[in-house]
Protein backbone atom coordinates (compact mmCIF):
# COMPACT_ATOMS: atom_id res chain seq x y z
CA UNK A 1 0.00 0.00 0.00
CA UNK A 2 1.98 2.93 -1.31
CA UNK A 3 0.21 4.97 -3.99
CA UNK A 4 2.20 7.98 -5.17
CA UNK A 5 1.23 11.31 -6.69
CA UNK A 6 3.86 13.74 -7.89
CA UNK A 7 2.30 17.22 -7.93
CA UNK A 8 3.72 20.13 -9.88
CA UNK A 9 2.17 23.56 -9.65
CA UNK A 10 1.90 24.98 -13.15
CA UNK A 11 0.92 28.07 -15.09
CA UNK A 12 -0.15 25.90 -18.03
CA UNK A 13 0.40 22.37 -19.27
CA UNK A 14 -0.55 19.95 -22.03
CA UNK A 15 -0.26 16.34 -23.13
CA UNK A 16 0.58 15.45 -26.71
CA UNK A 17 0.12 12.00 -28.25
CA UNK A 18 1.15 11.32 -31.85
CA UNK A 19 1.87 15.03 -32.41
CA UNK A 20 -1.65 16.07 -31.34
CA UNK A 21 -2.51 17.85 -28.11
CA UNK A 22 -5.07 15.64 -26.37
CA UNK A 23 -5.43 17.66 -23.19
CA UNK A 24 -4.40 21.03 -21.82
CA UNK A 25 -4.96 23.20 -18.76
CA UNK A 26 -4.19 26.67 -17.52
CA UNK A 27 -3.10 27.45 -13.95
CA UNK A 28 -3.26 24.55 -11.56
CA UNK A 29 -1.49 21.25 -10.99
CA UNK A 30 0.04 18.60 -13.18
CA UNK A 31 -0.18 15.34 -11.29
CA UNK A 32 1.63 12.12 -12.11
CA UNK A 33 -0.10 9.13 -10.52
CA UNK A 34 1.44 5.74 -9.81
CA UNK A 35 0.18 2.57 -8.17
CA UNK A 36 1.77 -0.42 -6.47
CA UNK A 37 0.58 -3.69 -4.94
CA UNK A 38 -2.29 -3.51 -2.46
CA UNK A 39 -3.46 -0.10 -3.73
CA UNK A 40 -7.23 0.09 -4.03
CA UNK A 41 -10.13 2.51 -4.47
CA UNK A 42 -10.10 3.44 -0.77
CA UNK A 43 -6.49 4.59 -1.06
CA UNK A 44 -7.35 6.50 -4.24
CA UNK A 45 -10.13 8.32 -2.39
CA UNK A 46 -7.90 9.27 0.54
CA UNK A 47 -5.05 10.39 -1.70
CA UNK A 48 -7.37 12.48 -3.85
CA UNK A 49 -8.85 14.10 -0.76
CA UNK A 50 -5.40 14.93 0.61
CA UNK A 51 -4.18 16.24 -2.74
CA UNK A 52 -7.15 18.57 -3.12
CA UNK A 53 -6.73 19.96 0.40
CA UNK A 54 -3.04 20.81 -0.02
CA UNK A 55 -2.42 24.50 0.51
CA UNK A 56 0.40 24.98 -1.99
CA UNK A 57 -0.65 28.12 -3.85
CA UNK A 58 0.50 31.57 -2.80
CA UNK A 59 -1.91 33.98 -1.15
CA UNK A 60 -1.76 37.76 -1.62
CA UNK A 61 1.19 37.89 0.79
CA UNK A 62 3.14 35.24 -1.13
CA UNK A 63 2.66 32.53 1.50
CA UNK A 64 1.68 29.01 0.43
CA UNK A 65 -1.73 29.16 2.00
CA UNK A 66 -4.33 28.44 -0.68
CA UNK A 67 -5.74 25.20 -2.08
CA UNK A 68 -6.42 24.35 -5.70
CA UNK A 69 -10.11 25.11 -5.23
CA UNK A 70 -9.39 28.50 -3.63
CA UNK A 71 -7.38 29.62 -6.66
CA UNK A 72 -9.82 28.11 -9.17
CA UNK A 73 -7.09 25.83 -10.48
CA UNK A 74 -7.21 23.02 -13.00
CA UNK A 75 -5.63 19.56 -12.94
CA UNK A 76 -3.81 17.62 -15.65
CA UNK A 77 -3.57 13.96 -14.57
CA UNK A 78 -1.08 11.53 -16.11
CA UNK A 79 -0.48 7.87 -15.25
CA UNK A 80 3.19 7.37 -14.34
CA UNK A 81 4.52 3.92 -13.41
CA UNK A 82 8.08 5.28 -13.33
CA UNK A 83 7.33 6.83 -9.94
CA UNK A 84 8.32 3.35 -8.72
CA UNK A 85 11.79 3.29 -10.25
CA UNK A 86 14.11 1.27 -8.02
CA UNK A 87 17.81 2.01 -8.43
CA UNK A 88 19.05 0.05 -5.42
CA UNK A 89 20.67 -2.63 -7.58
CA UNK A 90 22.57 -0.44 -10.05
CA UNK A 91 22.07 2.25 -12.65
CA UNK A 92 19.29 0.71 -14.70
CA UNK A 93 15.91 1.30 -13.05
CA UNK A 94 13.73 -1.64 -12.13
CA UNK A 95 9.97 -1.19 -12.07
CA UNK A 96 9.03 -4.41 -10.27
CA UNK A 97 7.25 -2.39 -7.57
CA UNK A 98 4.92 -0.70 -10.09
CA UNK A 99 1.50 -2.30 -10.32
CA UNK A 100 1.03 -4.30 -13.53
CA UNK A 101 -0.89 -2.39 -16.24
CA UNK A 102 -3.93 -4.68 -16.18
CA UNK A 103 -4.36 -3.89 -12.46
CA UNK A 104 -3.21 -0.29 -12.59
CA UNK A 105 -5.44 0.91 -15.43
CA UNK A 106 -8.73 0.30 -13.56
CA UNK A 107 -7.35 2.23 -10.55
CA UNK A 108 -6.26 5.08 -12.81
CA UNK A 109 -9.73 5.12 -14.40
CA UNK A 110 -11.35 5.17 -10.96
CA UNK A 111 -9.05 7.95 -9.72
CA UNK A 112 -9.73 9.97 -12.90
CA UNK A 113 -13.50 9.58 -12.51
CA UNK A 114 -13.37 10.76 -8.89
CA UNK A 115 -11.08 13.66 -9.83
CA UNK A 116 -13.55 14.79 -12.51
CA UNK A 117 -16.34 14.79 -9.92
CA UNK A 118 -14.39 17.17 -7.68
CA UNK A 119 -12.47 19.44 -10.07
CA UNK A 120 -14.50 21.15 -12.79
CA UNK A 121 -11.60 21.61 -15.20
CA UNK A 122 -9.46 18.47 -15.62
CA UNK A 123 -7.34 17.08 -18.37
CA UNK A 124 -5.99 13.57 -18.68
CA UNK A 125 -3.24 11.68 -20.37
CA UNK A 126 -3.99 8.33 -21.99
CA UNK A 127 -3.05 5.28 -19.95
CA UNK A 128 -0.16 3.38 -21.52
CA UNK A 129 0.36 5.84 -24.37
CA UNK A 130 3.67 7.40 -25.38
CA UNK A 131 2.93 10.92 -24.14
CA UNK A 132 4.80 14.18 -24.31
CA UNK A 133 3.95 16.31 -21.27
CA UNK A 134 4.77 19.98 -21.43
CA UNK A 135 4.36 22.36 -18.52
CA UNK A 136 5.46 25.66 -17.13
CA UNK A 137 6.23 24.76 -13.53
CA UNK A 138 5.34 27.70 -11.30
CA UNK A 139 7.91 28.31 -8.59
CA UNK A 140 9.02 25.63 -9.29
CA UNK A 141 6.82 23.94 -6.74
CA UNK A 142 6.84 20.13 -6.70
CA UNK A 143 5.56 17.77 -3.99
CA UNK A 144 5.60 13.98 -3.70
CA UNK A 145 2.49 12.65 -1.99
CA UNK A 146 2.96 9.06 -0.81
CA UNK A 147 0.17 7.06 0.79
CA UNK A 148 2.58 5.39 3.23
CA UNK A 149 2.96 8.79 4.88
CA UNK A 150 -0.82 9.22 5.26
CA UNK A 151 -1.88 5.93 6.83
Amino acid sequence: MNMRILIQECLKADVTIDKSIVSSIDRGEVIFVGFTKDDDEKICDRMLDKMLKLRIFADKDGKTNLSLEQVGGNVLCVSQFTLYADLSQGNRPSFVNALRPELSEPLYDYFSKKLKERVPECGFGRFGADMKVSLINDGPFTIMLDSKELF
